[in-house]
């Protein structure tokens, strides 16, 4: 459940965008987790800038994550509107967006590497899958073998043969989780093979599995970013695991166009 509303969609700054709130978004006056949507500020040269830390200082406007969305406020002069003055945007801002988005996506995923979280290469992955399917990643009472899979990751210009054959291992039967439980199974295509290589510090890597742990659950989240800012329409949300989308809620309300 969200933590709190904020009666409007122009904060007063960074430290007003707390974890767990919710803003509108100035485009669809749709409320929505902070999550859910990206931040803007203007630069002291008048330019909009995207802060997808929620960092910057100044006034920040909130719009829906999504490119879709992002293009519908550029034509329909959101921005200007919303900040109530002249503002620059770049031609390239929705690709600048994408960019810092598969920019942070990479870093963390570098990171969960780092802590041991990540296997790559088919046999290898392929291994974690059966083994997470049995159950006996960590068997009970032994921690010392290897964590269950919480995410299979497949470049988006890999080959489809091996694609499938370890997405099969999936949809043979369902997957335990590492606290037990039994939900839909995160694959993400979100990165191409370039940028898996760079995140994981060797060539051609097309497969590779997120193991249990901290450390991959900012992966999961930009991942989430990611796919959601490519696939969506103003109104909707994305499950990248399924493909499919819901609408997002409708406030019965106007809250403002403004907050702060």
């Amino acid at each position: 459940m969200l933590a709190s509303v904020d009666e409007a969609h122009l904060d007063s700054g960074p430290r007003t965008a707390k974890p767990g709130t919710a803003r509108m978004c100035a485009l669809t006056r749709q409320v929505r987790a902070t999550d859910e949507l990206i931040r803007f500020v203007v630069a002291p040269s008048g330019e909009v800038t995207p802060d997808l830390k929620r960092k910057l200082p100044g006034r920040g406007l909130w719009i829906t994550a999504s490119r879709a969305a992002l293009d519908a406020a550029i034509k329909r002069g959101t921005f200007h509107k919303g900040f109530k003055r002249e503002v620059r945007l770049s031609p390239t801002l929705a690709a600048d967006i994408e960019r810092l988005m598969v920019s942070g996506a990479t870093e963390a995923l570098a990171i969960a590497a780092k802590a041991g979280q990540v296997v790559s290469g088919f046999a290898k992955v392929e291994s974690a899958l059966k083994r997470t399917r049995t159950g006996t990643g960590f068997p009970q009472g032994n921690t010392t073998r290897k964590p269950d899979v919480a995410a299979l990751i497949h470049a988006s210009d890999g080959a489809a043969d091996g694609i499938r054959k370890l997405n099969n291992l999936i949809s043979r039967a369902p997957l335990t989780l590492p606290d037990g439980l039994q939900a839909d199974f995160p694959i993400i295509t979100a990165l191409t093979s370039a940028e898996l290589d760079l995140a994981l510090g060797r060539a051609n890597v097309i497969h590779a599995a997120l193991l249990a742990g901290p450390a991959g659950k900012t992966f999961l989240s930009r991942c989430n970013a990611l796919a959601r800012f490519r696939a969506n329409a103003p109104g909707e949300t994305a499950n990248e695991n399924s493909g499919s989308k819901t609408r997002a809620h409708a406030p019965d309300k106007d809250l403002g166009s403004l907050d702060g």
